[in-house]
C-alpha cells in the first residue's frame, strides 16, 4: 500500500491532471475562440463583419454604414474556409485537441493509479505521469500558436466574413480579440506544470529520504572494518 505521503501528493497530482482534462473539454465544446471585426468596401457602401468563431462553428453580424445591421447567421467554419492552408491548420487544431485530451486522461490514470497501489512497472510511476502531462503541455502550446497563425497569417477571420456577405467586395482592415476559450488553454498548460512539479517533489524527497536510511548502514560497515 501506498504512504500517507504518497497518496496527498499523488491525490493532488491527479487533481490538477483531471483539471487540465476539463479545460480541454471546455476548449472543445465551445466556440468563444475569437471576436472579429472585417471591415468591406464596395461601391460607396462601408460593410463590417462581426465575427464570433470557434473550430467548428462562427456566428456573424454585418453593419453597412455604420447603421443598418443585419440579423446574426450561424454556419459551420469547415464550409466556410476557402483556402487548404487554412483548413488543413484548423483540422490539425482539433486533432491536436483529441491528442490532448487522451494524454491528459492518460495522466490522470497514471497519478489515480499511484495515489491507491504502487506498481511495479516502472512507466507506471513517475516517468509515466512526467512523459504525459510534458506531451499535453506541449501540444497545449503548439495550439495556441498555431491557431493566431492560421487567423493573422492565413486571414481565416477574412474568409470566414466573405461567406457571410456573399458579395465580391473589398477588404480594407480586421480587428482581432482573443476570446476565453483561446485564454483558458493557458490554464491547462500551467495545470500540466502542476502536476509535474508535484511529482517531482515527491519523488525528490523520497529519493533523499532513501539516501539518508542507507547511510547509517555504510557508516556501520565501515565502523565494522577499523575494529
Amino acid at each position: 500500500m501506498p504512504t500517507r505521503q504518497k497518496t496527498l501528493m499523488y491525490g493532488g497530482a491527479f487533481l490538477t491532471s483531471i483539471a487540465s482534462f476539463v479545460i480541454i473539454c471546455a476548449v472543445l465544446g465551445t466556440q468563444g475562440w475569437m471576436d472579429s471585426e472585417v471591415s468591406f468596401s464596395g461601391g460607396n457602401s462601408t460593410t463590417t463583419v462581426s465575427l464570433k468563431y470557434g473550430l467548428f462553428q462562427v456566428t456573424c453580424a454585418q453593419v453597412i454604414n455604420s447603421g443598418l445591421q443585419i440579423s446574426d447567421s450561424t454556419f459551420p467554419v469547415a464550409g466556410a474556409l476557402s483556402s487548404n492552408g487554412t483548413k488543413g491548420i484548423n483540422t490539425a487544431i482539433i486533432v491536436l485537441l483529441v491528442l490532448i485530451l487522451l494524454s491528459s486522461l492518460l495522466s490522470s490514470g497514471f497519478t489515480c493509479t499511484n495515489t491507491v497501489s504502487n506498481p511495479y512497472q516502472t512507466f507506471l510511476g513517475p516517468i509515466g505521469v512526467y512523459t504525459w502531462s510534458a506531451i499535453s503541455g506541449i501540444l497545449t502550446l503548439l495550439v495556441m500558436i498555431l491557431f493566431p497563425v492560421n487567423v493573422e497569417g492565413n486571414g481565416m477571420s477574412v474568409e470566414l466574413a466573405i461567406e457571410c456577405i456573399s458579395l465580391p467586395l473589398r477588404h480594407i482592415g480586421s480587428e482581432h480579440r482573443y476570446d476565453y476559450s483561446y485564454w483558458i488553454l493557458l490554464l491547462s498548460i500551467i495545470f500540466n506544470i502542476a502536476t509535474i512539479i508535484i511529482i517531482y517533489f515527491y519523488d525528490h524527497a523520497r529519493y533523499s529520504k532513501k539516501k539518508e536510511q542507507e547511510r547509517p548502514i555504510e557508516n556501520a560497515s565501515k565502523d565494522v572494518i577499523l575494529f
